[in-house]
């Protein structure tokens, strides 16, 4: 009677862990599908997303993506706004984001892109005066997600679209970033998602950026 409560236990368990992730996958494509459309790209509807993708990381405190993303729409918040006041507290909440997504996946090549961003960020509030701290930060943050995964066709896009917009006397070079950037769309031409709701943002803009360092 025992082995038999204790297998009913057992398999209620099973259907509450299933339905739960029944329940993260599809809050989180709901929330990835539309990520990198035109009209999410505003501040307020990044803002929203992350904010959504905060509320899931406070649910699934085990999954790193939910981290990832509400880091993600944070970053891409510091581009978009003309108030350069407003972008270092949104990277320290992009930080804060990828720490947490980090300390449960070491080693992450998206996260290190992130990072880079981060660092990209906080140097365009100021570039002359920030540029000798951060630009070195970013590149080494790239350095390192190339190292975790040297397949990773982000790291190529970002490579690319630095060295397309840094002035050639601090090593800029449009023939090189066009190099980069066709490097890049050949990544993602092989890139296999490790899953559905896996990072897979950038092929639209990595050509985008071919057609600007090919004029």
């Amino acid at each position: 009677m025992k082995q038999i409560l204790l297998a009913l236990l057992l398999l209620g368990n099973m259907a509450t862990v299933s339905a739960q992730s029944e329940r993260y996958i599809a809050a989180m494509t709901k929330q990835t599908s539309d990520l990198d459309s035109a009209g999410t790209f505003t501040p307020e509807a990044l803002q929203q997303k992350g904010n959504t993708f905060e509320r899931i990381a406070d649910a699934e405190k085990n999954q790193w993506l939910p981290y990832y993303y509400a880091a993600y729409t944070q970053i891409m918040q510091t581009f978009i706004l003309k108030d350069k006041s407003q972008v270092d507290p949104l990277a320290d909440k992009a930080s804060a984001n990828l720490d947490k997504a980090e300390a449960l996946s070491p080693k992450n090549s998206e996260i290190a892109c992130l990072r880079s961003l981060v660092a990209t960020a906080r140097l365009s509030v100021d570039p002359m005066t920030r540029g000798a701290k951060f630009g070195p930060e970013a590149g080494a943050q790239l350095a390192a997600a190339k190292s975790f995964n040297p397949e990773n066709p982000r790291v190529y896009l970002l490579e690319g679209q630095a060295l397309l917009f840094t002035p050639e006397q601090w090593g800029g070079s449009k023939t090189k970033a066009k190099e980069t950037l066709e490097l890049a769309l050949s990544k993602f031409a092989a890139f296999k998602p490790e899953s559905d709701i896996a990072p897979k943002w950038g092929e639209a803009y990595a050509r985008q950026l071919l057609q600007n360092a090919s004029k």
